[in-house]
């Protein structure tokens, strides 16, 4: 590795170590914020409403007895647990399922299982198209996926550090990517609800469609997956192969093939996780045709419950499956296993809840005071000072852009959306109509999964730094990048190619 890529390397590592945690940032822009409101109080300002006419704002003086006891009435209920019609009881309901699934073992059992029937010439695509879909449980992607995919290139007697490449590219570039809609879905699509209403904007699609929070990117996801397995796998083939293939590598004495193998609670696991699964599938199309079936109202308007419970559809399907895996792997032994499992789940879940006091009652603070509207106003006026609203693509391309150099240096997707979500949502729909909040979160989507893989900002780059590291002692974080950066870079150009695809040939995002 030369030492330029060293010097980037860390640069990247001691800017990103700078950086506050995003709770300390939401606590900071809280008091600038009602700062800002006392020197601009008062202020007013005009933009075109959703039907072109003008509207016009004005910013509170917060200091003021009775915004100061705005603040303090709805700091907990309205401005937090309630923002943005429970948003956070959603995300904590899907999180409950997923945990029951992930923790009974079932993740894990189906990526040993799959691990263990690839086909060597395969073996690049499957590691990143199953890496892909492990994004319904990241926990199990890092950390069973890719160390069972240096054993599976060991055992062949190739590097290891291959397979691990590869699968790091589709469980972390890949994330946004996936066949059904998971926590990922839930958490930006009503985040970005929230944002987008909070200020005025339709969620809507371009053509005036309701947009579904958690389906509203379906399609694109399916699309995405095969897309980036195919670019992944060609990136593997072209430069990964040929730089690894001819490096030493040694296998060390602790580590063991089967480990990763499964055994056999884990069998009986999955086929009881078959049961399970047509269990679920028969209890959700018995709903989604019975007390969930579409009607028509007073109105004449056709009304999709199912479609409007698909949130609690997804997760009660997980839970079924999960729990069906869990009594026959005998993980779960009692309703207490499951209830334990739930409790797990919900422990990891702490710094979620630090960072949505904060930031919601910020973005709270920026919706009533007319601040939020006031940031979106300015950012809009420059990007049409710019001319940048006759260039629709050109706006997605640089949102793209900005989103994945900020991923450098912040981690964290939740809390990168909370902070620029809240922006760019409302700005790039005033800017220009056509950038509907489910193109500008997809955008978000994209370039922060491309460039997880390259930056040490991201949860797991140690962790995956050790796994290698038994392969290959010694081994830097600047050697890792050097390996990730071919598959970072053409994720981002292809699927940023493939989001400009959809929205000018005017294909829905969603199903």
């Amino acid at each position: 590795m030369n030492s330029n890529n060293t010097r980037f390397a860390s640069f990247i590592e001691r800017v990103g170590h700078k950086i506050p945690d995003p709770v300390i940032i939401f606590m900071a822009f809280y008091p600038a914020a009602f700062l800002i409101t006392v020197l601009m109080g008062g202020h007013t300002f005009e933009t075109a409403g959703a039907g072109g006419e003008p509207q016009a704002f004005s910013i509170l003086p917060m200091y003021e007895a009775e915004h100061v006891r705005w603040i303090f009435e709805n700091a907990l209920l309205q401005n937090w647990l309630a923002f943005g019609g429970g948003v956070l009881g959603v995300i904590f309901v899907v999180m409950l399922a997923i945990g029951v699934a992930e923790r009974s073992g079932l993740f894990g059992a189906l990526i040993k299982s799959a691990g263990s029937h690839i086909p060597q010439g395969l073996l690049p695509l499957l590691l990143i198209f199953i890496g892909i879909l492990s994004s319904l449980a990241t926990d199990a992607g890092y950390l069973v996926l890719i160390p069972l995919a240096g054993l599976l290139y060991a055992g062949l007697g190739r590097n290891p550090l291959i397979g691990m490449a590869a699968a790091f590219a589709g469980v972390s570039a890949g994330f946004s990517a996936n066949l059904v809609p998971g926590p990922v879905d839930v958490i930006i699509g009503m985040n970005a609800q929230v944002f987008a209403e909070s200020q005025g904007v339709p969620f809507t699609t371009a053509d005036g469609e309701p947009l579904n929070p958690a389906t509203m990117h379906w399609r694109f996801i399916i699309a995405s997956t095969f897309v980036l397995s195919a670019a992944g796998y060609w990136v593997t083939r072209r430069f990964v192969e040929p730089r690894l293939d001819g490096q030493s590598f040694e296998v060390p004495a602790d580590i063991n093939p089967g480990e990763f193998a499964l055994s056999d609670p884990e069998r009986r696991g999955l086929k009881g996780a078959l049961v399970g699964t047509l269990v679920a599938a028969a209890m959700i199309v018995g709903l989604a045709l019975g007390p969930l079936g579409a009607y028509t109202d007073e109105s004449g308007t056709v009304v999709r419950p199912y479609m409007d419970n698909i949130i609690l559809l997804i997760s009660l399907f997980f839970v079924v499956t999960g729990v069906f895996f869990g009594v026959a792997s005998g993980k779960f032994r009692s309703v207490g296993d499951t209830v334990q499992a739930m409790v797990g789940q919900m422990n990891t879940m702490g710094y979620i809840l630090v960072l949505t006091f904060f930031c919601y009652n910020f973005l709270g603070l920026l919706s009533y005071s007319g601040l939020g509207s006031y940031i979106t106003y300015l950012g809009a006026e420059t990007l049409m000072a710019l001319g940048l609203q006759q260039f629709p693509i050109l706006l997605l391309i640089g949102f793209v852009l900005t989103t994945a150099v900020i991923n450098i240096f912040i981690g964290g997707l939740t809390s990168k959306w909370m902070l620029l979500g809240p922006i760019f949502v409302p700005m790039l729909y005033f800017v220009n109509p056509a950038m509907t909040p489910d193109l500008v979160a997809a955008a978000y989507r994209v370039a922060d999964s491309s460039t997880n893989i390259v930056t040490p900002m991201m949860t797991y780059a140690g962790v995956i730094l050790a796994f290698m590291r038994k392969y290959k002692p010694g081994m830097t974080f600047g050697d890792m990048l050097l390996i990730m950066v071919p598959y970072s870079i053409t994720f981002l150009v292809i699927w940023t190619a493939l989001l400009i695809a959809f929205f000018a040939t005017g294909i829905p995002l969603s199903l």
